[in-house]
């Protein structure tokens, strides 16, 4: 029997007694099944390292002597030392958390630490300036493999194998050509040894698993525009942009221009990504005649940064262009659909109505994009943007033309639908015009009361103001206006006056433009409403009367009597009581006749507060405090509280303390419960008032120190309690 014949069949009788089939012997030495039955049969030539895995696996010795009996040189480390690692740059800022992360993962038996950012973060200055920290502390050295991920060229494991075995001091005509050969000799070479691998710019986890050593005394740093999350056992440090301060030192390193306010303003046009900074500070040293004030003008325009940010030799375009090289089509499509969307960020339910797709289909595209750093997560199932991909998605990304118009109209009808349904939830009995939807549409988010509707809407407003304007500007009228309308609640109780003017005057252009007379009336009383709430009540009662004549022309008599009760109350505010109870009660019985016993009751609100003004105090708390009862069956929380509030001054004035403080107590309740810190203000602000008046100064100091907390700086015109602390 010949020699291979004889290893063989002796691999085959160990085997066997040690209870192992070919199949769990492959698995073990991370050899084929194929080729260890070749093994065994004579018609394959055993390695030194396939038996030395044989014999540590089947926990037998005299397996490698059973080899042909040729020189094999047997050594514990390679003849030289390697080091191939690149050289540090001197220019570095920050990332000192990472790197003492880094460390941390590095310093466990067999540690992997992967370092994964996106294109441009600096994943491998920073990889390598940590190898060189660890570097003295392999008695083997230090190897740094380029896999070149997303490049044109990806390198594949069997030849990262091969450069791998060459390095470690295999002569290239003793490296297997068999791809399971050569990863079984990799690991191999490496037992005993003590070595830090760095695998630069990986594709995937599958990429890097087959060249992680068994060896526990040598450790792996990698480096991935991808998170690499499969890799369970490895430490994971995720990059992100540089901190302010450490951006601005990047850049004064390299250029050697102190920090000042003009270089914060350039690193921040470069959204603080450190490629980004370099690049622009390569163009100012190449450019004696700027300054820093000219490269910030440069850099200015949102439109044009991506190609300013090009040194001739690095540019920031052609580093994201890698990043989606690895994109499915699917993949590809959404990302560059998000750009539709004119908001800083989306969640699951809104991107779903861009794509057309399922929720749970598009949850796992922007998971993908999510893992690829090509979006940001800046709350659990929200998805966002960095600033620069951004620009370049929108400039670079392939989106088809109707495949994007319809994308956006899928989204502003979604945005309405969701809207109209929150808003429904804060002021159920408000009249509502009708709106239709395409079949298509998704349903609503699923919003049971009207604190998650406050909750949606105060995560939501700054996406829905952006796509009010943009459906303005792009001629989706109707879905621009009807944005406006839906946001006007949430913007009252929440006090958010200027986006509440913004979104209202771009509807009025769109209502305008379509001629739609009841949606720009309806639109100009509620940016009328916006001016009273603010204080600027010369705007207000300009708009109250277009909004007036407008519901004249088309005889809407709810809307002139809504448009009637408005200006009711900006001439209480100035100080024309006489003239606003005048309006104020017309438009009562228009709402008593109508049957709107909501309007009504709002409106008999704005009575009380007139004849309280009128002296009439007394009179005012009665017919304050018999709304209430409306607002209650009706289910308007924050009415309740304006209510509460108005009857607690109207018992104030009239120096019934008692009765004072108890409203406004119940006021606090009611008002913090629908989540309106102006209300609870108010009423911690007339408790104040009444601790004052009956001579407890220390719990009237405290009771407006609350208020001041919680929503500072009443206006004294609009809030009677105010003007009373004040005196």
């Amino acid at each position: 029997m010949n020699e291979r014949a004889t290893f063989g069949a002796e691999l085959r009788r160990r085997r066997r007694a040690a209870g192992l089939s070919l199949t769990e012997l492959a698995a073990r030495t991370h050899y084929s099944k194929g080729y260890l039955s070749k093994v065994e049969t004579g018609l394959a030539q055993a390695n030194p390292a396939l038996a030395a895995l044989c014999e540590t696996e089947l926990g037998t010795q005299g397996l490698t002597s059973l080899l042909p009996a040729e020189p094999v040189r047997r050594r514990t480390r390679p003849d030289v030392r390697p080091s191939g690692l690149p050289p540090m740059t001197n220019a570095f800022a920050g990332r000192d958390a990472e790197l003492r992360a880094m460390r941390t993962a590095l310093e466990i038996d067999g540690g992997v630490c992967v370092v994964s950012g996106m294109g441009g973060v600096g994943k491998t200055e920073l990889a390598v300036r940590c190898a060189h920290r660890l570097e003295s502390g392999f008695a083997d050295g230090c190897l740094f493999i380029d896999l070149r991920g997303f490049g044109d060229a990806t390198a594949g494991t069997a030849a990262v194998h091969d450069r791998l075995l060459r390095v470690l001091g295999v002569p290239a005509d003793r490296i297997p050509a068999d791809p399971d050969d050569r990863a079984a000799l990799y690991r191999s070479r490496l037992r005993g040894r003590s070595l830090l691998l760095v695998l630069d710019n990986a594709v995937n986890a599958a990429q890097v698993r087959p060249l992680l050593p068994a060896e526990p005394k040598c450790r792996v740093l990698i480096t991935s525009r991808s998170r690499l999350s499969a890799l369970d056992d490895a430490g994971h440090v995720s990059l992100d942009m540089l901190p302010l301060a450490a951006a601005v030192e990047l850049f004064s390193s390299v250029t050697g221009v102190p920090a000042g306010d003009a270089v914060t303003r350039v690193v921040q046009r470069c959204a603080r990504l450190p490629l980004a900074i370099r690049i622009a500070a390569a163009r100012l040293r190449a450019h004696p005649t700027w300054d820093v004030a000219e490269l910030e003008r440069r850099l200015d325009d949102e439109n044009a940064r991506l190609g300013e940010l090009d040194d001739g030799e690095r540019t920031l375009a052609a580093t994201f262009q890698l990043s989606t090289r690895q994109l499915t089509d699917a993949e590809s499509r959404l990302f560059g659909l998000l750009t539709v969307h004119p908001g800083t960020d989306v969640d699951i339910h809104a991107a779903s109505a861009l794509s057309a797709l399922s929720y749970r289909e598009t949850d796992r595209l922007l998971e993908r994009l999510h893992e690829a750093h090509l979006l940001t997560q800046p709350e659990p199932d929200r998805y966002g943007f960095h600033d620069l991909l951004h620009a370049f998605a929108t400039e670079f990304v392939q989106t088809d033309a109707e495949d994007g118009m319809n994308a956006f109209r899928r989204l502003t009808t979604f945005a309405v639908r969701n809207a109209a349904h929150a808003d429904n939830l804060l002021t159920p009995s408000r009249f509502v015009p009708e709106i239709s939807f395409d079949p298509g549409t998704p349903e609503p988010a699923r919003l049971d009361d009207s604190e998650m509707a406050m909750s949606w809407f105060r995560a939501e407003w700054p996406g829905l103001v952006a796509l009010c304007r943009a459906a303005g500007e792009r001629g989706e009228h109707e879905r621009c206006w009807q944005l406006a309308f839906f946001l006007r609640d949430f913007f009252f109780v929440a006090k958010l006056w200027d986006p509440w003017l913004d979104t209202h005057r771009w509807a009025r252009a769109s209502a305008a433009t379509i001629g739609n007379t009841w949606a720009l009336a309806t639109t100009t009383a509620n940016l009328g409403v916006a001016f009273v709430d603010r204080g600027d009540l010369d705007e207000a009662s300009a708009c109250y009367s277009e909004a007036l004549g407008l519901f004249r022309s088309i005889g809407d008599g709810h809307g002139e009597s809504t448009a009637l009760a408005h200006s009711g109350w900006a001439e209480h505010y100035r100080g024309k009581h006489t003239d606003a109870l005048r309006d104020l009660r017309q438009a009562q019985a228009f709402y008593v006749r109508d049957g709107n016993r909501r309007n009504a009751a709002i409106t008999g609100r704005g009575i009380a507060l007139v004849l309280t003004a009128l002296g009439e105090a007394t009179e005012a708390a009665e017919l304050a405090a018999g709304t209430l009862s409306v607002f209650d069956e009706l289910g308007l929380d924050l009415d309740a509280a304006m209510a509460l509030n108005c009857t607690g001054w109207a018992w104030y004035t009239a120096e019934r303390h008692e009765l004072a403080a108890s409203a406004y107590r119940a006021a606090v309740e009611r008002a913090e419960a629908c989540g309106s810190p102006y209300e609870t203000a108010r009423a911690y602000t007339g408790l104040g008032n009444v601790a004052a008046a009956q001579g407890s100064a220390d719990l009237a100091a405290e009771f407006w120190e609350r208020a001041d907390e919680i929503h500072p700086d009443l206006d004294q015109v609009m809030v009677g309690e105010a003007r009373a602390r004040r005196a």
